[in-house]
């Protein structure tokens, strides 16, 4: 009967000692409360002693979690329909305050999170999001770093994954960018231009004062025509040549007006001689001054010289 006895309070014995015993893993605190009131006394790795039945230990995991912001649609400052989503990496810093403090410390940051990105997407211009993030995950850490301190909490990091624009935004940025790249390569084919005006200008000023230099360069160029293989041929023809010839051939004399008017003026004349009938002109004469219409018209018509003309037989009735 006495060793029945010992033998359950031995038993007894060692499933109190189980029950009061618990493992802290080395990334977990262990906050203890008994009957409900919580200890200062945070229990750190490895087996944690407990008073059977009056207290309870809660476990705060103190690694570095990564929370998945979901996508926000939102329009940023400059009025643009975005879709933006991030990332939140947070850990904790205080496990007697992340777990009196606040019911349940992950959705409350998440909950921060979403508003924050929201607050971030409106108070932003579209350039912004594109090129400025590290100043904005700045700017969305502090926002969400200052209520989560209070839960003993404290955020590493924030990152905006990205950044979804409408279709018809893309094209119109497509555009844009496109155009920008046809005024720089514009801007730069102009700037080129400018710069090989300035040193042929140069170069003409050296040719000019050293003709050598002109000949040298024309036979440079013939050089490199002929090294390949085409079917073209090139003749150097010296332009002081050309000078010369031009030089050398005289200049036309312009034509007096006098010359180009006597033509003119003697039409007229013929035409007046031949209605007065001047007899001291010989016909040779007025043949050639007169023009050919002047000739036919003095022709009288072999028709009308008859009809005009008597028959004979009228003139002897007359007679």
């Amino acid at each position: 009967m006495i060793l029945d006895i010992v033998f359950i309070a031995v038993l007894l014995g060692l499933i109190g000692a189980a029950l009061s015993m618990r493992v802290v893993k080395q990334f977990e605190r262990g906050v203890v409360f008994r009957f409900g009131r919580v200890q200062p006394e945070i229990r750190g790795p490895g087996l944690a002693m407990l008073v059977p039945i009056a207290d309870r230990l809660q476990k705060v995991n103190m690694q570095i979690v990564t929370m998945p912001v979901p996508a926000q649609d939102g329009i940023t400052r400059d009025n643009v329909t975005v879709r933006v989503d991030a990332v939140v990496y947070f850990s904790v810093i205080d496990p007697v305050r992340a777990t009196v403090d606040v019911q349940d410390y992950l959705s409350a940051i998440a909950q921060v999170a979403q508003t924050s990105l929201r607050s971030i997407i409106g108070k932003s211009d579209l350039d912004d999001l594109l090129s400025n993030r590290e100043r904005l995950n700045q700017g969305m850490e502090l926002m969400i770093d200052s209520p989560a301190l209070d839960w003993g909490v404290h955020i590493e990091r924030v990152e905006i994954k990205d950044v979804a624009l409408p279709e018809t935004m893309k094209r119109s940025m497509s555009r844009q960018a496109e155009a920008e790249r046809e005024r720089r390569a514009r801007i730069i084919t102009a700037d080129g231009e400018l710069q090989a005006s300035e040193k042929l200008g140069q170069a003409a000023e050296v040719m000019a004062d050293h003709p050598a230099a002109l000949q040298l360069r024309l036979l440079q160029t013939v050089v490199e025509v002929a090294a390949e293989k085409n079917s073209t041929l090139v003749l150097p023809f010296p332009v002081e040549l050309l000078r010369f010839l031009e030089r050398s051939t005289p200049a036309e004399a312009p034509k007096p007006k006098a010359v180009a008017e006597e033509p003119a003026a003697a039409e007229p004349e013929a035409a007046s001689a031949l209605e007065a009938g001047e007899g001291d002109a010989p016909p040779q004469e007025l043949a050639s001054s007169a023009p050919p219409v002047a000739e036919l018209s003095a022709v009288p018509d072999p028709k009308s010289a008859v009809a005009g003309q008597p028959e004979p037989a009228e003139r002897n009735g007359q007679a």
